[in-house]
């Protein structure tokens, strides 16, 4: 793959940015999860974080991480940033961001419930009522 070097500009409101992690994890549990990286199940959103914005961008901004659903994102593309540095850079789909933090996430597992308190949860204040007919 060749590296591109020079200045890179996103368009309108695109979003350049690096620092997937496409290998294998281990869950806050202790469970390895492998890499769901080219697999077509088991797969995962992922978090990436803000290299660089265009100019109409006005949900996110350069430093912040965000989550994007599974495969909305492009190939990535090696350049070479201001620090001299050789990294990968992916185009995020802008209508793909499920959420969006200041700080890098510690663990890649979303949506885990490992702190709920099971004995005060009551199911009934998110289940949808059954009608009778």
């Amino acid at each position: 793959m060749a590296v591109i070097t020079g200045t890179l500009k996103p368009l309108n409101d695109n979003i350049l940015v690096t620092g997937m992690n496409f290998d294998s994890r281990v869950s806050a549990g202790g469970i390895v999860l492998p890499s769901d990286d080219g697999k077509s199940e088991g797969v995962r959103h992922r978090w990436a974080r803000v290299w660089k914005v265009g100019p109409k961008q006005i949900d996110v901004r350069v430093g912040e991480w965000i989550l994007l659903e599974h495969g909305r994102w492009t190939r990535g593309v090696k350049v070479v940033d201001d620090n001299g540095e050789e990294i990968t850079i992916r185009r995020a789909d802008t209508k793909a961001i499920l959420a969006v933090t200041d700080e890098e996430p510690g663990d890649n597992t979303f949506g885990s419930h490992s702190k709920v308190n099971h004995a005060e949860f009551d199911p009934a204040t998110f289940a949808r009522p059954s009608f009778e007919q």
